[in-house]
């Protein structure tokens, strides 16, 4: 079946298995790998180590900020193009955003290493940690142009309408760099320099899969270096329609950098101390990190979908599929608030378990902080689908008002009336609020495709 057969016809619940799936793995994988990796450092390294990568942890997701732009807003560019017809035009979108990610990624690979020792302190590296996040950072900032690259390409290939290679792309580099690990950490010494060196090499990997799929193995765009002449003319269309992937990534940071500095302060001055607040909620983001790349994964998957049928104004498929995927979404979360109301001790036995003011505050983590997260599938799926269909400020406006205008003073204001355990409180309002908030966008788009012509009776 054509592409366009495939988006514009095939069964949604078939399309979305396919598009989805590989996708939803991808992404969990890639969450449950940083897991995994932070075990081989502390092992082989110490606290220290891992102290380091935490440092650089947000540097290089500032750095990736701008391969989520350029590759979220080209695929969804590049199927609104396909949808209407368009396939010159997605050709050299494709191209643009190829051309951005390796000119963006050499820039930030020459730059990232001169500012090195100021960023590391900036990110809260002690004089302790500093030598080993200059080790470590160093060889990952000079070799970012990789990182940028493959982020692109994973986009680009999954709208293309081949997730399932998009996919192989990410696992090979994960199934690389999770062997690298033990080999350069344990068997050659190498300390941190190996755990960066074997991400690299996974990442060279992954590149080198994308670059061979790019040379002749491409499904629906067949790029020629005539793609690549003028391509720049869509570069306006494509950050406007990846601002909020951009947005988000930056907020993100920002709330990471906040939460932990509060979580110190306010720590100390409690029972727990500095360190349990901070050990605590870490692991609860870190199996939140799961279930958000699950969700996250569901609905890029369905990125296509959405962008194709909308510029085709086949609008009844589009709201069939946006149906379809909140129903999966809020399942997957509804499920796993449920286990973390009953059972918030066998989630904290997965990481290792503390002392009793460890295992306290824990539990507070998961039952309190976690309590509505079911809502946030609205705003998840909300801001991919509003990105996909060409209408990048609504999913602007849902993350910024999360994370700046609500995150940031909820956490603070929280924790300033009722210590270190009222930060957690800010975890439920803002999932309320902004959940609230996506279902009321969804609706009035619903109600505009359903009076619009072309969507029939639906």
């Amino acid at each position: 079946m054509e592409k366009d057969e495939l988006l514009g016809k095939e069964n949604i619940g078939k399309l979305l298995f396919k598009f989805a799936v590989p996708m939803m793995f991808s992404l969990v994988l890639s969450a449950v790998y940083n897991m995994v990796d932070q075990i081989f450092i502390g092992q082989g390294v110490g606290y220290l180590g891992n102290g380091a990568t935490t440092v650089i942890f947000p540097l290089m997701q500032v750095a990736l900020a701008f391969g989520f732009m350029f590759g979220d807003g080209a695929a969804s560019l590049m199927n609104l193009c396909m949808g209407e017809g368009k396939t010159d035009e997605a050709r050299r979108v494709m191209a643009a955003g190829i051309s951005a990610s390796l000119l963006s990624g050499l820039a930030l690979s020459v730059l990232l290493p001169l500012f090195i020792t100021p960023l590391c302190r900036v990110f809260g590296a002690t004089d302790a940690i500093l030598p080993y996040a200059l080790d470590y950072g160093l060889i990952i900032c000079a070799c970012t142009i990789f990182a940028l690259f493959d982020v692109v390409m994973m986009s680009l290939i999954r709208a293309d309408g081949s997730p399932g290679f998009a996919m192989l792309g990410l696992v090979a580099g994960c199934v690389t760099n999770l062997i690298g690990d033990p080999v350069a950490i344990f068997v050659l010494g190498m300390g941190v320099k190996g755990a960066a060196w074997a991400t690299v090499l996974g990442q060279l990997v992954n590149a080198a899969l994308y670059v061979w799929y790019l040379c002749g193995h491409t499904r629906a765009i067949h790029l020629d270096k005539a793609a690549f002449t003028g391509c720049f003319r869509s570069a306006g269309k494509i950050v406007r329609l990846g601002f909020s992937s951009f947005i988000g990534q930056i907020g993100f940071v920002a709330v990471l950098f906040t939460q932990n500095n509060l979580l110190v302060h306010y720590g100390t001055l409690s029972k727990y101390g500095a360190e349990i607040p901070i050990a605590a909620l870490g692991v609860t983001m870190k199996f939140f990190a799961v279930l958000f790349c699950a969700v996250i994964g569901i609905a890029v998957g369905a990125q296509p979908i959405f962008s194709y049928n909308y510029g085709s104004r086949d609008y009844g498929r589009v709201m069939e599929t946006l149906k379809l995927v909140l129903i999966i979404s809020v399942g997957v979360l509804g499920v796993s608030t449920a286990w973390f109301q009953l059972a918030p001790g066998s989630i904290i036995a997965i990481f290792g378990s503390g002392n009793a003011l460890y295992n306290e505050f824990s539990v507070k983590c998961l039952r309190i902080f976690l309590a509505l997260i079911v809502l946030d599938a609205f705003e998840i799926v909300g801001s991919i689908f509003f990105q996909a269909i060409g209408k990048p400020l609504i999913a602007t406006t849902l993350i910024l008002f999360r994370q700046i205008v609500l995150q940031l003073p909820s956490m603070v204001i929280f924790a300033w009336l009722c210590g270190v355990e009222g930060l957690l409180y800010a975890g439920p309002l803002d999932s309320f609020v902004v959940g609230t908030m996506a279902m009321v966008f969804l609706w009035r788009e619903r109600r505009k495709m359903k009076n619009s012509t072309n969507l029939g009776g639906m």
